[in-house]
């Protein structure tokens, strides 16, 4: 074999990665995988440091919720490879598509007690769609096609390429014919499968028999691009849709047939589902939050299910009619399929149509607005959301982390158009993934304008990559809910335990705009709702490095749910209100 190409494994995994146009990429480097590194360098890869590798799965993660395009994290043996789960596991329940290489133990010596070594593939396993293990140099291109073919098909997920250091580190003589790869698995869904037409059929009759039927919107939607899809269903047909934490802009919220989030906190929607006769669930799983602990749709109503992943159709719910495809096509074709109909449909429904924003203003009139344009102080978290509804663009991004942000976010903030402008890491809801979630936004929508909205809770766990989006020049901005607590965790231990029965949910009182402008940031207390647009306008403004607004909202527990009064609530054994 001819030796001009002879390279090391390394090498070989920043080409394929560079076959498949990859990028960006975060890391932080080790021994076992240092060839990979150089060839890195010296062939162009868009990679970066990280300074915690949960963090490089979170950016990634946002980055492929976002742009679709397959997401890159690499960690080293052991330490390394341990900190990527929580991550992996964010985007294994989310469905988005992520190559993780991990440096793993010199063969000659694995189960010598080296450095750092543990049984990681066994940690790993569970955490993502499926890992691959590299065992012959010569099979890195195999490999990294199969990784890239599996991340980006089906339910998109993570995939792990565990790369033993002496692979890494060896030589072997390619041929360029070798690098050659799919350009359809660059991004998802690589694959479209659609529903068998019977049951098309089938399903297209129940919903247009129907005199209440319902649109229930998951992220799935997004993953498959179907917002357009949704969209024309929906008008066609004169169907309202409803909206998952993560589905929300499958439609836009300002639509006249977007009855907003269902499941533990609604508008309106709950009791629109609780009243239809025929519930079409698209790209959900119907877990806990979206179904308030299973107890949507009740037992015994009329449900079409449509999933890309038949084993979630019935797991929470039966449906009466299962659709197994890409929920896309899988609209599309209902939408065919109903064509005759859509006419007659719509004019049925008129009166049903009319009832979505007559709801709608009524709950905002009588239910959100003292809340929504409150002038106290310390600042309500729906006067915030407000604001930001004011204030940011269209075609920007809210970004919102696990637990507080994402439920006020998910109920409040309007996607004013069909797209995923609201991105909340719940396919494991960890808290954290406000700051690197806005940094793989940034980096999928360079030019948009990009909101983290995170807990002081979460901010304190991911501090560090402040350094790392001042180092990239990122002008994204963060907003920190400062509380001076774990404010979901207080919330709820006063919900169940009466007040002042608080055990490890109280933070050091902070001020997160003065770390921000020690780390070379840009930095913003807000103490008066009225400085609100002001400290919003600057921070957007700044384009080159990111900006964190401190936001002093309230320290009463009784009101830091979104939906629940908690000195009013009645809490029944074996539930979960909040």
């Amino acid at each position: 074999m001819s030796q001009t190409n002879e390279m090391t494994g390394g090498e070989a995994l920043v080409r394929m990665l560079k076959a498949h146009n990859a990028g960006p990429m975060f890391g932080m480097g080790g021994f076992q995988l240092l060839p990979f590194y150089d060839a890195a360098r010296r062939l162009g890869l868009n990679h970066n440091l990280i300074n915690d590798e949960r963090c490089a799965v979170f950016a990634a993660d946002a980055y492929a919720k976002v742009s679709g395009r397959v997401g890159l994290v690499d960690a080293t043996l052991g330490p390394g490879a341990t900190n990527l789960v929580t991550g992996l596991v964010e985007a294994l329940n989310a469905g988005s598509p992520i190559v993780a290489i991990v440096g793993d133990a010199q063969r000659d010596h694995a189960g010598k007690n080296m450095t750092q070594e543990t049984d990681q593939v066994s940690i790993l396993r569970p955490a993502c769609k499926e890992l691959l293990r590299v065992e012959a140099i010569h099979r890195i291109p195999e490999i990294m096609r199969r990784a890239f073919a599996v991340a980006t098909s089906g339910r998109p997920g993570p995939v792990i390429v565990d790369v033993p250091e002496d692979i890494a580190h060896g030589l072997y003589g390619f041929e360029e014919g070798d690098f050659e790869v799919d350009p359809a698995n660059e991004a998802a869904p690589s694959l479209r499968c659609r529903p068998d037409a019977g049951s098309v059929a089938k399903a297209a009759e129940m919903i247009a028999k129907a005199e209440r039927p319902i649109l229930l919107c998951g992220g799935g939607i997004h993953i498959s691009g179907a917002t357009e899809a949704v969209t024309r269903f929906a008008e066609k047909n004169g169907i309202p849709v409803a909206h998952t934490m993560s589905g929300k802009g499958a439609i836009a919220c300002t639509s006249p047939l977007s009855a907003g989030l269902f499941g533990r906190y609604d508008r309106i929607a709950n009791d629109l589902i609780a009243a239809s006769d025929c519930i079409v669930v698209a790209g959900c799983k119907l877990g806990e939050i979206a179904t308030k602990r299973f107890t949507i749709p009740k037992k015994g109503q009329n449900v079409i299910h449509l999933d890309i992943v038949a084993e979630e159709m019935g797991r929470t719910y039966e449906p009466a009619m299962k659709l197994w495809g890409d929920a896309r096509d899988g609209l599309n074709d209902l939408s065919d399929a109903l064509e005759a109909s859509s006419a007659d449909q719509r004019a049925r429904r008129e009166a049903y149509l009319a009832e979505i924003p007559a709801k709608m203003q009524k709950w905002h009139d009588e239910v959100a607005a003292e809340r929504l344009y409150s002038d106290e102080t310390p600042v309500n978290m729906a006067r915030l959301i407000t604001e930001l509804n004011n204030h940011l663009p269209e075609n920007g991004y809210l970004i919102a982390d696990g637990g507080f942000a994402a439920h006020w976010g998910g109920l409040l903030f309007n996607s004013k158009s069909a797209r995923r402008s609201f991105v909340p890491d719940r396919g494991f809801a960890s808290i954290g993934y406000g700051l690197p979630g806005a940094m793989g936004t940034q980096l999928a929508d360079p030019e948009a304008t990009v909101v983290g909205l995170t807990g002081d809770g979460g901010f304190n766990m991911v501090l560090g990559e402040l350094e790392t989006a001042r180092r990239m020049n990122l002008g994204l901005t963060v907003i920190v809910v400062n509380n001076a607590a774990s404010g979901y965790v207080k919330a709820l231990q006063h919900l169940m335990y009466g007040e002042g029965n608080y055990q490890s949910s109280e933070l050091a009182e902070t001020n997160y705009a003065k770390v921000a402008d020690a780390m070379g940031c840009h930095g913003i207390r807000v103490e008066d709702p009225s400085e609100l647009e002001a400290a919003l306008k600057a921070a957007f403004a700044e384009k080159s490095r990111p900006s964190v607004i401190d936001v002093m909202v309230t320290r009463d527990p009784a009101r830091m749910l979104p939906a629940v009064d908690n000195r009013t609530v009645q809490v029944k054994k074996g539930d979960r209100v909040a």
